[in-house]
Parts: C-alpha cells; structure tokens; sequence
C-alpha cells in the first residue's frame, strides 16, 4: 500500500514567515491600535458621568396669579307674585320660556273686584248727577237772592229819599227775604262743594280699583327666562308675599349678564379694583371668557378673612348657565424681564431663599445659594446667585451631590396650563 503526500497549500503564515520583518511590523501595529481602542474607551466611560437633565437660567416675564373657584349666578332672580287674589285665566308661559320686560305672563279672573268696579263707576255718576243738581240749586238760588236783593235795594233807596213813605215794618220784610235768599246762595255753593268733592271721592275709589285690577295682568320685571312655574291654568293664585314661595306665579332669572361671587383672601384686597379685567374659565365649555370686577364689598368679612367681589360676564348668546363652575385668575404681582427658573430647579429653603446644583464649564455640579422672588405655578424669580444662561439641575437633586461630573442634556419644562 503506497501513501500519498497531502498537497502543500500556500498559507499566509508562511508568507508572513518568509518575509520576517513585514510579520514582526503587522503583528505591533495590531497590537498599537487594539492597546489604544481600550483605553479610549475606558477613558469616556470615566469622564462622561451620569447624563442629567439641565435648564438654562433666562429672562422672563412673570406675572403671579391667584385662582379662586365659584359658580355663576343670574344677575337678577326673582319670583312673579300676584298684587291681588284671582284665578288664573290664562297662562302664557311655561319652563325654559324666554320673555321681555313687560310680556303678558298670566291673566287672572277676579270677579269680586269687576264687582267692585261697577260699584265705583255707579258711584262716579251718582256724584255727577249730584253736581248738576247741586249747580241747578245754585243758580236757583242766586236768581232768588238777585230779586229779593232788588226789592230791599229800591225800598231802602225810596226810604232814603222820601222818609215815611214806605212803612217800616215792610222795608223790614223785605230786607229779611232779601238775607234769606244769600243765605240760600251760600247753602247752594255748599251743597256744590260737598258733591264736588264726592265726586273726587268717588274718583279715587274707581281710580285704585282699577289699579288693582290692573295687576290681574301680570307682565315681566325684566328680561330673562322662567326657571320655575309655581301655579298653572285655573289654579287659585293669592296675593302673595316673599314669605311664601307658594304663592308665587313663576321664578324668572335674568341671565344674559350673569354674576360671578368670589371671596378674595385679605392678601390679595390690595391687588382687586372695580372696572378690573379678568380671565373666567369655564371647564364645562373648556373656554375662557372676558369678565370685569363690578364691585367689591370694602370689607373683609372677619369670619373667613375675605371680601365680597362680584365679577360680571356676557352671556348674550346663553351658552353660560347659573350654576355652571368657573374659576377666575386674579392677576396678583409682575415683574419684567427677570431672572428665573422653573420651580423643579430650585430647592427652597423658605420665602425668599433657596439653593440650586449649577453645571459648571467642566460639566461638573456646584450648589449655589439663591436668593428668590416673585413665584408662579411653573416658574420663580432668582434675584441673586445664578447668571443668565447658566444651567442648572432639573428635577430630582438628592440623588446627586456638588464636585459630581455629569453630562448635561438641555430640556424644556413641560407647561401648566
């Protein structure tokens, strides 16, 4: 049995052997760059350090805000009473019905008081016709007062003139029909004057009773809408007071103009004026509407240490509606072009200071001591300790601590809206 030979194949290491200098030089370099791959790498691992996010001290405007929750009211609320008792005759109106000032609501039927104006008017004629009988009397009278005043006249005048000639005891008569007859003059204007004023009694009565049925129409205050309908078609509807809501016809809110009561803290009564622009959002609509202050109480009420403020909103589309919540932004203090920093950068020793970790130029932590200002929901005002556009820490800081080197990663603080 005869054994053949592999065939010899050419390798590299044998070229690599043949040329002894060129194998020594690869093998060196090989081991250059692997040697300074590893070092480089262990070298960034060490200096990089823990990636942290940073924000950057900036200039901005802030304006403090205080944010204080209530609920809308009509501007004007009433319940439709009736002046006088009646049954209700006709009803024009009914829940949710809109209505103008002076729009017919109901009608009432009051038979006792159509009565009673028969009676006055019967009385109103009763005292005419006693004026032009008391007027006939009178101008009997003074035509009886006319002849017997002329009768006495010539015979007092003959008497005069020709003594004795008339007897005295008819110039007597005479002058005694003639007294009579002014005294009936004078009875006759009395007689005028009493039927006179009996007829301006007369007058006045028929004058408030038809006053009072007047009211058996009853008509809207003012503009608005019935929220309530208390009594309904022939329903005994009597003359009602604010002492018994039962009474009422209908409840009627004036709602396109509605109220907004908020109780303001005694801190901020400086800062609240009448005539006073203010944001009202309303989280049913997820809107925020236009408001003025229209007035405030000038008081702070001791029990809760606030003032009654009411602020006025437009509704004349009537997308609002009284007890809808809304809350209103009350701006406070402002401060322009100032220093800040979002209020995750600051750890806050009190009122008015705090310390922050600032990145320096070698990307490592130093804590600075600052001095604070005007606070917001998002931001605060650094009077002192830090610089514009330096970075500072965001977030969490007890985690790291000062000297630390990290590698800062500029972030954006999210918005509180």
């Amino acid at each position: 049995m005869r054994i053949r030979p592999y065939p010899k194949v050419a390798s590299p290491f044998m070229a690599i052997a043949s040329a002894p200098g060129i194998a020594v030089a690869v093998v060196l370099v090989a081991l250059a760059l692997v040697g300074c791959g590893g070092s480089e790498k262990t070298s960034a691992g060490s200096a990089d350090g823990p990636r942290v996010a940073v924000v950057k001290v900036v200039r901005k405007n802030l304006a403090a805000k205080l944010e204080i929750a209530s609920e809308f009211e009509p501007f004007q609320e009433v319940d439709v009473y009736a002046k006088v008792s009646g049954y209700i005759q006709k009803l024009y109106v009914d829940w949710g019905t809109h209505v103008k000032q002076g729009q017919l609501l109901a009608v009432l039927e009051i038979p006792e008081l159509e009565q009673q104006l028969n009676q006055d008017e019967a009385g109103v004629r009763k005292s005419q016709q006693d004026i032009e009988r008391a007027k006939e009397a009178l101008a009997q009278a003074k035509s009886n007062y006319d002849v017997s005043h002329g009768n006495y006249a010539r015979l007092a005048e003959v008497q005069k003139t020709q003594p004795g000639l008339i007897a005295q005891e008819e110039l007597d008569e005479v002058h005694g029909k003639d007294l009579e007859a002014s005294a009936g003059v004078s009875g006759a204007n009395d007689a005028l004057g009493a039927a006179q004023q009996s007829l301006m009694e007369s007058q006045a009565a028929l004058a408030k009773d038809k006053a009072m049925y007047g009211y058996a129409r009853i008509t809207a205050p003012f503009d608005g809408i019935v929220t309530e309908i208390y009594a309904y078609t022939g329903a005994l509807l009597p003359a009602g007071t604010a002492a018994s809501k039962g009474s009422a016809l209908c409840r009627i809110s004036q709602t396109a103009l509605l109220r907004l009561v908020i109780p303001v803290p005694e801190q901020a009564v400086p800062d609240v004026h009448e005539g006073q622009k203010i944001d009202v959002k309303v989280g049913t609509l997820n809107r925020t509407i236009a408001g003025e202050i229209a007035s405030v109480s000038g008081q702070i009420d001791t029990q809760t240490r606030t003032m009654h403020t009411e602020v006025h909103v437009p509704n004349p589309k009537g997308e609002l509606v009284p007890g809808m919540y809304a809350s209103v932004e009350l701006p406070l203090h402002e401060a322009q072009q100032v220093l800040t920093l979002p209020i995750q950068a600051v750890q806050q020793i009190d009122e008015t200071r705090g310390s922050v970790l600032l990145v320096n130029s070698q990307n490592k932590l130093e804590q600075r001591n600052v001095t604070l200002g005007l606070r917001t929901a998002t931001d605060v005002q650094v009077i002192s300790g830090v610089e514009e556009n330096e970075m500072v820490l965001f977030g969490e800081q007890a985690q790291y601590k000062a000297g630390e080197l990290v590698r800062p990663q500029l972030t954006v603080p999210p918005e509180i809206e």
